[in-house]
């Protein structure tokens, strides 16, 4: 594990519906997986090149991933546990869930 983080950019590929972490040298490092539906966004899967743990990769995918998300007007359903945590750790984003909990 390293004390500084990566720096990545988030873009949206939207033909493979995957929001793509890449780095500053043009490398993808990870990707939050997902299908896009009417306006809501439900992530399936995330997952982070096991060479890139540690670096805070996963925390600034979902980060770009979901401000993207807010840009566009959309919702999302996280179905994907680290995207849940993530919103659960961070409930500035909580009202971007298609259906919150009661």
């Amino acid at each position: 594990m390293t004390d500084s983080l990566t720096h990545v950019t988030v873009v949206d590929d939207r033909d493979q519906q995957v929001f793509l972490a890449r780095l500053e040298d043009g490398r993808t490092a990870g990707g939050a997986y997902y299908e896009r539906t009417d306006g809501v966004v439900v992530f399936t899967h995330t997952e982070v090149d096991p060479a890139f743990e540690g670096q805070g990769i996963g925390s600034q995918l979902a980060e770009g991933a979901l401000a993207q998300v807010r840009e566009a007007g959309e919702k999302i359903v996280p179905l994907c546990p680290f995207v849940k945590a993530y919103v659960q750790r961070h409930p500035e984003h909580a009202d971007l869930l298609a259906h919150p909990a009661r």
